[in-house]
């Protein structure tokens, strides 16, 4: 089972290595943007997007509300453990 933790694209970290600083849960790490760019949607138009990161890659864009609940039921899930 895969899981991917939401987290906000806050900076191009390298355009050529398609790099991007991540912020998760207050956070920051470097992230692979490849999965998520385009010709519609290039390195340079990621900073404010919600991704999902697995591993190290932002494996897709979500939308800001989808984020804000897969982070609320992550710590709803971590209260219980």
């Amino acid at each position: 089972m895969c899981l991917g933790i939401p987290g906000q694209i806050v900076k191009i970290t390298d355009t050529e290595r398609q790099l991007a600083m991540v912020t998760i849960g207050g956070v920051k790490r470097q992230v692979n943007i490849a999965c998520i760019i385009d010709d519609t949607h290039p390195v340079e138009s990621c900073v404010g997007d919600w991704v999902l990161v697995h591993v190290g890659f932002a494996m897709n864009r979500i939308d800001e509300q989808e984020a804000a609940e897969t982070l609320q039921l992550l710590k709803e899930l971590a209260e219980v453990s």
